[in-house]
């Protein structure tokens, strides 16, 4: 592994507060591989043996059922994925597949519990990271049952704005069919909705939104601490 990549990882809060010899443990256990796009990487009930880190690229978090998928998040550089199953030695709840090329670090998970065990600032950043995990988890399930199709699109376009700095204009980073499963919707209802939010001050061309009325907007989605989060799907 290299050395930047080596820094990078230790900079994510999850890592940074380890002693410098439980970190050089954990990244001697650890290898990275380079996987080509739509590569599924973990399935939903197998063994978690990997704490996964993104270093490049995107990988997609889904969940699958009979006939049906959903995104469960995008996960881009650089974080990790998946934690709580790791730490529980229990079946991955998700699946996760390259969006495009990527390369991602591979920790064994028995490590990852070695050093919980072991190192005092790596314990107390999982289970804060775990915590925040939990509470957006509950953010995002409130979003999907107390609003409509229109409000979560709504919702999601205002955090994505203000995460561009105020910026009125953006291109979606992600495809359609990936934003309207992760929003709990079919494509043909994102379409709908973002047609209903022309009259709230959004214009969508293509990939690319616009908002004109950053007001109407607001008023529509009324944004609460207790019901948005930090995106998942970036």
């Amino acid at each position: 592994m290299r050395d930047e990549d080596r820094n990078d990882i230790r900079k994510l809060s999850l890592f940074s507060n380890m002693t410098s010899p439980a970190f050089d443990a954990l990244m001697h256990a650890a290898y990275d591989q380079v996987f080509p796009a739509q590569l599924e990487l973990i399935r939903q009930g197998e063994a978690a043996n990997f704490l996964h880190v993104v270093l490049e690229g995107a990988v997609e978090l889904y969940a699958h059922w009979q006939n049906r998928d959903t995104t469960m998040a995008v996960v881009q550089p650089v974080a990790t994925f998946i934690l709580a199953a790791c730490m529980r030695d229990a079946p991955y709840l998700m699946s996760a597949r390259t969006l495009q090329r990527s390369r991602i670090v591979l920790i064994p998970a028995v490590d990852v519990r070695a050093a919980f065990a072991r190192d005092p600032g790596f314990a107390l950043a999982a289970v804060q990271e775990l915590s925040e995990g939990y509470r957006n988890l509950v953010r995002h399930a409130k979003n999907l049952k107390l609003r409509n199709a229109r409000e979560r699109l709504g919702a999601y376009l205002w955090q994505r704005s203000l995460d561009a700095g105020g910026a009125k204009g953006f291109v979606l980073p992600q495809e359609k069919r990936l934003l309207a499963s992760y929003l709990g919707m079919t494509p043909e209802s994102l379409s709908r909705a973002f047609k209903a939010l022309r009259e709230h001050g959004v214009h969508i061309d293509g990939m690319r939104v616009t908002i004109t009325d950053a007001a109407a907007l607001k008023a529509l989605v009324q944004p609460n601490t207790l019901l948005d989060t930090a995106l998942n799907i970036p």
